[in-house]
């Protein structure tokens, strides 16, 4: 059901914009507390780890206990406003422009549009598209995810408000360098892998085995998020250290601040003060929630792709007029 299938001509553009807006939305819901997690174990400058006292967070547990101590049980879904207009927009034009690409591949080369290396650079491509069109939300859910008690953005109106008028336009695309040259080769590994996965599955499971078909997707999605995620983990975290440059001032009660000067001031400093590990920090959070988002991400889509289908196919279309 993902990419275009010239034999099953089923799911329009549009509605593959609506799936995967309705995708991301539900998943979203389910991720948020390990993407706070992420972000903030990114952001410290500190080693994570109990023997380092001047750490805010240690471990996931720790760190579970410390925001849940301080901030509260919504402290988890920080930004879930400006998440959740991330994962519904982006999806929507992922998804749509992945089965445009993929249909125009079949159209105009002599490429299989089914083929795990097609997926790779469509799965790029359409995730390159939707991180332009959704950065200025990213930057916007990193800096509420980002900041502790008391907040400096009560709310998202105040946010854009005051982050226009204090750093100007361009802080809504701050760490976009890092994060399109880490999300072509995340999500194409995410398509590719997928692909991959669901071929071997065919040839694992029977084919009348139809029962497990939606578990299947949540574990071909899962596996392909981890694999991916843990290939491309470095730039993810130097986009959100970018990210929250001119807020070090909210971060004060975390830690220490860093100042950076662009992609390659950042790496530097990330390697001179924190070392290669540095790169690494909350990867455990990341995996988790690459494993759980990118397998339900691809599990929803399948399901409201396959739920579009039925409603168009002919035996519901008699029912109706029945």
């Amino acid at each position: 059901m993902v990419g275009y299938d010239p034999e099953a001509k089923c799911v329009s553009t549009a509605e593959a914009a609506a799936a995967g807006s309705a995708s991301g939305l539900v998943t979203r819901v389910f991720v948020s507390p390990l993407d706070v997690l992420k972000i903030r174990f990114q952001l410290q400058i500190e080693q994570l780890s109990s023997r380092n006292p001047a750490a805010k967070y240690h471990g996931i547990l720790q760190a579970v206990q410390c925001i849940f101590r301080e901030e509260g049980l919504t402290a988890f879904w920080k930004g879930h406003v400006p998440a959740q207009l991330l994962s519904v927009g982006f999806g929507a034009v992922q998804f749509m422009a992945f089965e445009s690409l993929t249909k125009l591949v079949h159209n105009v080369t002599s490429f299989n549009a089914r083929d795990s290396l097609v997926h790779l650079v469509c799965g790029g491509l359409a995730a390159c598209t939707a991180t332009v069109a959704v950065q200025p939300v990213d930057t916007l859910r990193t800096r509420f995810a980002a900041q502790g008690e008391p907040k400096i953005y009560p709310n998202l109106r105040h946010a854009v408000m005051t982050m226009y008028q204090t750093e100007g336009p361009q802080t809504f695309y701050r760490g976009l360098t890092p994060t399109l040259i880490a999300i072509f080769p995340y999500a194409g590994l995410q398509f590719f892998f997928y692909n991959i996965l669901q071929q071997f599955s065919k040839w694992v499971i029977p084919a009348e085995a139809k029962g497990g078909a939606s578990i299947k997707n949540l574990v071909c999605g899962s596996c392909a998020g981890v694999v991916s995620k843990s290939l491309t983990y470095p730039l993810d975290l130097v986009k959100k250290r970018l990210q929250v440059g001119g807020f070090e001032h909210a971060r004060a009660a975390f830690g220490q601040v860093r100042t950076y000067g662009g992609l390659l001031d950042c790496m530097r400093q990330i390697m001179q003060e924190e070392g290669p590990g540095g790169f690494f920090k909350g990867l455990s959070p990341s995996l988790l929630k690459a494993g759980f988002s990118t397998g339900l991400i691809f599990f929803w889509y399948e399901l409201f792709c396959g739920l579009l289908c039925a409603l168009k196919s002919p035996e519901s279309t008699k029912k109706k007029a029945g």
